[in-house]
């Protein structure tokens, strides 16, 4: 069972920049697809982002892409989210998780980190 823990998270100034951080443990994740998800206050949970194994293809939720930039190391067992040019609206926790197919999450989810965007 593979375990995932998010940080990075943090209070930031509209227009501001973050990096998120997933580290997973359990068993290496260097042949899973792996993706950014968010809950806001009183919303559900939608799809931020996906990577692919390698690297070689991205896929965004459309309010964040040009924003926002996955990318993973396998080396570390580790994806990242960088966000630049927050928004109020981009305030959520933030969860990663494995991905199957396009957008479907697989294991538990972790605790998530909180993001705070202040206008």
């Amino acid at each position: 069972q593979v375990q995932l823990v998010e940080s990075g998270g943090g209070l930031v100034q509209a227009g501001g920049s973050l990096k998120l951080s997933c580290a997973a443990s359990g068993r290496t994740v260097s042949t899973d697809p792996m993706g950014w998800f968010r809950q806001a206050p009183g919303k559900e949970r939608e799809f931020v982002a996906r990577i692919n194994w390698n690297g070689s293809r991205t896929r965004y939720e459309d309010s964040v892409r040009g924003r926002f930039t996955i990318s993973r190391d396998n080396a570390k067992n580790t994806a990242y989210l960088q966000m630049n040019s927050l928004k109020p609206e981009d305030t959520a926790v933030y969860y990663c998780n494995l991905i199957m197919g396009e957008t479907s999450p697989v294991t538990d989810w972790g605790q998530g980190t909180q993001v705070t965007v202040s206008s």
